[in-house]
């Protein structure tokens, strides 16, 4: 019989945040996720033996870690959270208020009531430190200190006993309390590494390596690479070319694997899967075996589109050509090439987490399953490669996801024919490989480099660094070595993707300043270390201004015609509306489908209306509105409400409203209610009745507005979502609710002045 294996790559990244000349980390980010993520995800395995896979580790990641591990890591984050509340500065507790805040707001804030109710008293004053600073107090900053360090612990860390009775005690922590958690971090990080090198020697897992600080292999050999894949795509002014620098980045970071784990990768997963012919000699000459890459490169390669019917399906001649290993065969250079199933990878890091996790564990072996069928039919073993981020989609799902993974394993393991496997099991067993003798540069984005070359900001960003390679080219020798080893590892930290990741139209996150700062340092300390002035451009920010998604509150009451055909803006002037912000964050793959959504209400009604980014979509869909209310003074007791409405080739096909509380249904569409009235033409458009939320606007006297304590007695929030196939591909907002005070009409318009 044909055997059908999965292989299961996670990728395990970080940039690399300090400053090797002040030896201080930018931003804390592989310290919490090292907390959170990486060693339960490797250490979930122990109970699912047969369930084999494969980690790769960026190279300059474990530095980072081992860092952190011998306590010689200067974090400002680590030492805020650390430091006696009443002896914090007013700087830092600004500081604290501006990044201990920065984590999922449902699934790592929300879960601990009092980091939530924090974090909602530091959003009623604008989510601005200076504001927010005054309203917290010595006991509020302890808890937030302990409580933002205990959110990103590892779900099998939090089931320690000393731990488990620290998270139930909830609020009023201890300064020993404090000194605790800072204490048992070191003691969790120094676990993780040793959990992977463990699992690999006993064959469970196979650790694949990327170059050592995450360098665009391709971009870095020639920035003409660029062009290649993209042609017509503006370029740097100066043409980068230092294949040299490229075979360091791939023989350091393999290097490093072998003195950690006490063996040598046979495999790699390159920097954003970005592979060209001039990168795979390199890495052939160096003993890899294997590279990993995405669909779209094969299907670059090969003349091929593999385009999906509307159940995600490919038909059989493209799904052989998927489901195989390849044999890369050009001159002296050869390799076997693994391309990821872009579509069943991107449900794992963006629509699962939105299910129920028995549900998208059962979908997602399913849709292996019918992946496969079409190859296994014509007797030739299937091999479905799964290639994703190990830790950033975590955030997005309960509890780290790991009801998911452990649902997903078990049902793995029970499935008879189907065996998860590493990369050089499944090339030791596989028999019939597709050969390829040419390959078209590119990554895992698009087949092509356009994320990190190509918009004036990358492109000024290469320039940068080409002028900071000369120099060292020109000055290295002059310099003691000790300087020049300065000088070209911080060209090589340069070179990571993750700085161009940033830069230009694509991507943002809340820390797109300190990334910009951070990669203009790195290019400075080259001129310093040499003994020269950094030029004066390093001095002014790369990136331009930052775009975030917008979020304007109820400023009047509304009274719009719900008709979903004609934009009416006048009508929709005061109501709450969230912008979506398209540019994705650090993952990238994200499906956009929504544009906007406002949200109001008047004295008897709330009203919804949702624009979609372009049009509405071809092909069938389900929109979700939930609605939650509650007393201001019962935060507890919410009712609940959900709109769900079917669309049919760009019609209406039906809608319900349910009471999510007591279970029943309070109105259809063949059987409305004269209060209630939903429509779908251009936009998607709601009203229903606030009595249904049990929520009534509330008066106050003069006296009391005067005095500000003016509040609304109720409080509701809406969350839209866009379904298709019964899966969750977009929503807005993408976390959290849109929140509406129930005020009278004179109240509204008090609050806002």
């Amino acid at each position: 019989m044909p055997a059908l294996r999965l292989i299961l790559l996670w990728h395990h990244h970080q940039p690399f945040y300090k400053d090797l000349v002040t030896g201080e980390y930018r931003l804390p980010w592989v310290r919490l996720h090292a907390l959170k993520d990486y060693y339960g995800m490797v250490k979930l395995l122990d109970e699912f033996p047969s369930v084999h896979q494969n980690f790769n580790i960026v190279p300059s990641l474990m530095t980072q870690i081992q860092d952190y591990v011998e306590g010689t890591a200067q974090d400002p984050f680590l030492s805020v959270a650390a430091k006696p509340a009443k002896d914090l500065s007013g700087d830092e507790r600004r500081f604290a208020l501006q990044y201990l805040f920065q984590a999922n707001p449902v699934n790592v804030i929300g879960r601990y009531p009092r980091y939530h109710e924090l974090w909602e008293r530091f959003r009623e004053h604008g989510a601005l430190p200076e504001r927010a600073e005054r309203y917290f107090t010595a006991q509020d900053f302890t808890d937030l200190q302990v409580l933002s360090q205990i959110a990103w612990f590892d779900e099998f860390f939090l089931e320690e006993k000393d731990v488990a009775a620290l998270v139930k005690k909830g609020r009023q922590y201890s300064l020993e309390d404090q000194k605790f958690v800072i204490a048992r971090e070191r003691e969790l990080l120094a676990k993780v590494l040793p959990a992977y090198g463990a699992a690999a020697k006993k064959g469970s897992i196979e650790i694949s390596a990327t170059p050592f600080y995450h360098p665009i292999l391709p971009l870095v050999c020639d920035t003409s690479a660029g062009a290649v894949s993209s042609p017509g795509l503006p370029l740097p002014q100066s043409r980068f070319r230092h294949p040299e620098d490229a075979r360091e980045q791939l023989a350091r970071g393999l290097d490093l694997h072998e003195r950690v784990f006490g063996m040598r990768p046979k495999g790699v997963w390159p920097s954003e899967g970005s592979v060209s012919e001039e990168a795979l000699a390199i890495a052939h000459s160096l003993g890899i075996q294997w590279m990993a890459t995405d669909e779209g490169v094969l299907g670059r390669s090969t003349g091929l589109f593999f385009a999906r019917d509307g159940h995600g399906r490919l038909p059989a001649p493209l799904g052989e050509k998927l489901y195989n290993i390849h044999r890369y065969e050009n001159g002296s250079t050869a390799m076997h090439m693994v391309f990821r199933d872009h579509t069943i990878s991107d449900l794992i890091g963006f629509v699962y987490s939105g299910m129920p996790p028995a549900e998208a564990a059962k979908h997602l072996i399913g849709n292996v399953k019918e992946a496969a069928k079409p190859v296994l039919a014509q007797g030739r073993d299937a091999v479905v490669s799964i290639i994703l981020d190990g830790e950033n989609a975590w955030e997005y799902y309960p509890k780290s996801g790991r009801e998911f993974l452990r649902r997903f394993y078990d049902g793995l393991q029970r499935e008879a024919g189907l065996e998860a496997v590493t990369i050089s099991e499944a090339i030791a067993r596989h028999k019939d490989f597709g050969r390829l003798k040419s390959i078209v540069p590119g990554s895992w984005i698009n087949a092509n480099f356009n994320v990190w070359i190509g918009a004036p900001e990358d492109n000024r960003a290469w320039d940068y660094l080409y002028n900071a390679r000369e120099f060292y080219a020109q000055n290295a020798a002059r310099a003691n070595e000790t300087k020049r080893k300065l000088a070209f590892d911080e060209i090589l930290i340069a070179e990571g993707s993750d700085w161009n990741w940033w830069y230009g139209p694509e991507h943002h996150s809340a820390n797109d300043r300190d990334f910009d700062e951070l990669y203009r340092k790195h290019l400075s300390n080259v001129y310093q270390a040499l003994g020269a002035t950094p030029p004066d451009s390093l001095a002014q920010p790369i990136t331009g201004a930052e775009v975030r998604p917008s979020f304007t509150p109820q400023t009047a009451y509304i009274h719009p015609r719900v008709t979903g055909d004609k934009v009416r803006y006048f009508e929709w002037m005061g109501a709450a509306v969230y912008t979506a912000d398209h540019r994705a964050g650090a993952m990238h793959g994200k499906q956009f489908l929504l544009d906007s959504v406002y949200a109001g209400i008047d004295g008897t009604h709330v009203y919804g209306r949702l624009d979609f980014k372009e049009k509405v979509p071809e092909t069938d869909f389900e929109i979700v509105v939930n609605l939650e209310s509650w007393a201001a003074s019962e935060p507890r007791a919410r009712r609940t409400l959900r709109l769900d409405a079917s669309v049919h080739e760009h019609s209406m096909k039906e809608w319900k409203i349910e009471n999510g509380t007591a279970g029943t249904v309070l109105a259809t569409s063949a059987n409305a209610d004269e209060h209630v009235k939903v429509a779908l033409r251009r936009n998607f458009e709601f009203k229903l009745p606030l009595a249904w939320l049990l929520a009534t606007p509330g008066t106050t006297t003069a006296a009391e507005r005067k005095a500000g304590t003016a509040v609304a007695t109720s409080r509701l929030r809406l969350r839209f979502s866009l379904w298709q196939d019964r899966l969750p591909v977009d929503a807005l907002p993408l976390e959290g609710w849109i929140e509406l005070q129930v005020l009278s009409e004179g109240d509204l318009l008090y609050a806002v002045m």
